[in-house]
């Protein structure tokens, strides 16, 4: 680590201008290419996913993305003289558009499908709504927004006198794309006014932003490029600038923060540089290292879908680490003395050099610590317990535009399709299983499976849960068959979830008799049901390798056992009071609708797996800044309480100052107007001032005084066995820090 901070600090235009070069050439290869992301949820093996993969095989004519338009109206019928001559002109226009293929209307007539037959069918019962089906030539991940909103702008314009007009589906959705620049924004101007607060100097405090840029945006066009090697969310972009801006700030922060020190304490720039890139440099690699580390547990769940997040958001952290330890030195020396506020370099040069001595409210808070830690402990212990509690309650499944915010069109569709709507009475919409149907596919080998599949739709209308059946429908050389089933509950409830088992393990196997029939249950909704019993079937073997790996790291860096097993009591405290404000805010709907997310839904199933990767990550983050520090002060010393007290007051500020940075850049993703991503900001925020303000400057502190010398404690013949890894340099004899209160009679405490 010195001889690169040596090599970026001499050579620092070169590494500036190597940084600019790969942004730039990243950044123009992914708009030369354009993205390739994907949302499909389907995992190979699964029942949803044998029925999905049969059906594209057998109608492949299908393949393209269909969306609906609803309209409703409270005076008269939508099929008045008036509604029908407005949406039938409105449809024909739509159906000329570029990028739709065809539109099936309820009406016929121009830009209706030749082979609908459903005109009834979809219009409700009362008469008050109606939709079309529009047809786009391209599957959703192809679509181009534009043309997407230009069937939306066509179709809104014949709202009025009555009418409403809305659109619903994957497609449309695209039109409702979160706000990728506002959170950003937001996050970055309040991690400054942190920064400036912090330093009292404008150089020094843009230094930690310009960093966390230039590795965030090259790391965001490299996730782009990505995606046409690999299966990738689309989420996954704003999900590693959201964890590329929270780490990316405060990793640099540490290193300014040390560097500054140097500064004050009398050494030149550049060896200031030097002294700060290698002794919290390493801090920054081993805290990254533990980060990708527990991201990339994600590959042992072996899902696709998964595995292009964990390398899009470990691409982002290696190159966060990356340029915090190559850029940023290189930047501290273009600045120079500018890294110290004014008021800063005028004392220095008036009292000459003085040594930093932790004082004020973070030496009071330590010493408040030792005196009182089976109190403060229990405190601390019970708060994260009550947070948690709502976790016990988590109910995994996928959210979909019922859950979207009411003012959005998608929302509307969906709450008049479901009868939902504004007006809504008796026979209002087409219920709420409509948004959700499941598709029932038949592999049929012979005329007996066929005349069984044919009495399939009268058994499965005598079904409890079910509230529509249409079907069955055909491929040419009639080898497979297709029936649409209606739900009669949501698509997101439990009923729907147990009408799927229902199906899958009674009537259909009762249904094939004496015949070879085999009935797959696939669509939207079981298609989800079989992502989250994958993922929750997997997820105690992830926890478990994400904890052991962890564990190993801090072992090794720590030569300790007690330290690894608080971390990781911790670190499940943080996942698991995290989750519990999750649960309270999106399953039960606290607050949900006023901060504009939507309404009360399941907790997306994949939620979980990343949120305690990174969780896990972040934490390891603040386990090794605080713990290292008071490692250091026990090899010097051999004095626990000196070591725990001194660790905290030297770390706790800059600790906090770290987590309001991160706070803020992930509670301004809020703002970014995705249900997901809002999921992650509201969760990652929570767990870091959970980690930051309770566990680590209270609870961590508070059990380490009670267990004395045990932290530290290692048997001998492990100690010999495992190799020797260090995370801060030795510690230089005679740089014991003083603190407020008794020291020098204080006893060392040696071992057990």
């Amino acid at each position: 680590m010195t001889a690169l901070a040596r090599w970026c600090l001499r050579r620092r235009i070169v590494v500036i201008v190597l940084w600019l070069a790969a942004f730039t050439g990243v950044a123009v290869a992914a708009g030369v290419t354009g993205s390739a992301y994907s949302n499909d949820y389907e995992v190979p093996g699964t029942e949803s996913g044998r029925a999905s993969a049969l059906l594209d095989r057998a109608f492949p004519g299908q393949s393209g993305d269909s969306d609906s338009i609803v309209w409703h109206t409270d005076a008269g019928t939508v099929r008045s003289a008036a509604v029908r001559r407005t949406m039938t002109h409105t449809l024909g226009k739509i159906a000329e558009l570029p990028g739709v293929a065809a539109v099936q209307s309820p009406y016929g007539g121009p830009g209706a499908h030749p082979s609908d037959g459903q005109g009834g069918r979809r219009i409700s019962k009362d008469g008050h709504t109606a939709y079309a089906s529009v047809h786009f030539g391209r599957a959703t991940d192809e679509l181009d927004p534009a043309q997407v909103q230009k069937v939306v702008d066509t179709a809104r314009r014949a709202s009025g006198g009555g009418l409403q007009v809305e659109l619903g589906g994957a497609g449309i959705a695209l039109t409702e794309a979160p706000r990728a620049q506002l959170p950003e924004i937001i996050g970055l101007g309040a991690a400054a006014v942190v920064l400036f607060l912090a330093f009292g100097s404008l150089a020094a405090t843009f230094l930690p932003i310009v960093t966390a840029l230039a590795a965030v945006g090259t790391a965001s066009a490299g996730i782009t490029l990505l995606s046409h090697a690999m299966t990738v969310a689309d989420f996954a972009p704003m999900l590693g600038m959201l964890i590329g801006l929270g780490v990316g700030i405060d990793y640099a922060l540490f290193i300014v923060t040390r560097h500054r020190k140097g500064l004050r304490a009398g050494l030149p720039v550049g060896e200031a540089a030097v002294r700060a890139a290698a002794v919290s440099g390493r801090a920054v690699v081993f805290a990254g290292a533990t980060v990708c580390i527990a991201l990339l547990g994600m590959l042992v769940l072996r899902l696709s879908f998964l595995n292009g997040v964990a390398l899009a958001a470990s691409l982002t952290v290696v190159l966060t680490v990356a340029a915090a330890v190559t850029l940023l030195p290189a930047l501290l020396g273009l600045i120079g003395m500018r890294a110290l506020s004014r008021r800063e370099r005028r004392q220095l040069a008036e009292q000459g050099p003085r040594p930093d001595r932790p004082t004020g409210i973070a030496a009071r808070w330590s010493g408040f610590v030792e005196r009182h830690p089976k109190l403060l402990g229990t405190v601390a212990a019970a708060l994260m317990l009550a947070l948690a509690l709502p976790a016990f309650g988590l109910h995994l499944g996928t959210s979909d535009q019922g859950n979207n915010p009411a003012g959005s069109t998608t929302r509307k569709a969906y709450d008049l399709l479901a009868g939902g709507g504004p007006g809504a009475g008796h026979g209002s919409g087409f219920g709420p299983g409509f948004n959700g149907p499941l598709t029932l596919v038949g592999t049929l080998d012979g005329a007996k499976d066929r005349i069984a599949f044919e009495k399939l739709p009268h058994r499965l209308r005598n079904t409890p849960g079910v509230a529509q059946v249409s079907g069955p429908d055909f491929n040419d050389s009639h080898s497979v068959g297709v029936i649409t089933v209606v739900p009669a509950g949501s698509p997101q409830s439990r009923q729907t979830s147990d009408l799927v088992r229902h199906l899958r393990t009674e009537v259909l196997p009762a249904a094939g008799g004496t015949s070879t029939l085999r009935v797959q249950v696939g669509g939207i909704t079981a298609g989800y049901d079989d992502f989250a019993s994958v993922i929750v079937g997997k997820l105690p073997l992830f926890i478990g390798v994400v904890i052991a790996l962890g564990s190993v790291l801090l072992l090794l860096a720590f030569r300790s056992i007690g330290i690894p097993l608080k971390a990781a009591l911790m670190n499940i405290a943080a996942v698991a009071s995290s989750f519990g404000i999750v649960v309270a805010i999106f399953q039960w709907g606290w607050g949900s609708e006023l901060l504009g997310l939507g309404s009360a839904g399941p907790i997306e199933p994949f939620l979980p797996v990343i949120m305690v990767s990174v969780l896990f990550g972040l934490s390891m983050d603040y386990q090794v800044f605080l713990v290292s520090r008071m490692y250091e002060e026990w090899q010097l010393t051999h004095n626990n309480c000196r070591a725990v007290r001194v660790g905290l007051a030297e770390t706790s500020r800059v600790i906090n100052s770290a987590a309001v940075i991160m706070i803020a850049v992930f509670g301004a993703f809020v703002l970014s107007g995705d249900r997901t991503i809002a999921m992650f900001g509201i969760g990652l925020a929570a767990a870091v001032a959970l980690d930051a303000f309770v566990l680590r400057t209270l609870l961590v502190p508070a059990l380490m005084h009670l267990l004395g010398g045990a932290n530290w404690w290692l048997p001998s013949w492990l100690d010999r066995w495992l190799p020797r890894i260090s995370i801060e340099p030795p510690p230089e004899p005679g740089t014991a820090v003083r603190l407020p209160g008794p020291q020098d009679g204080e006893k060392p405490l040696v071992g057990v």
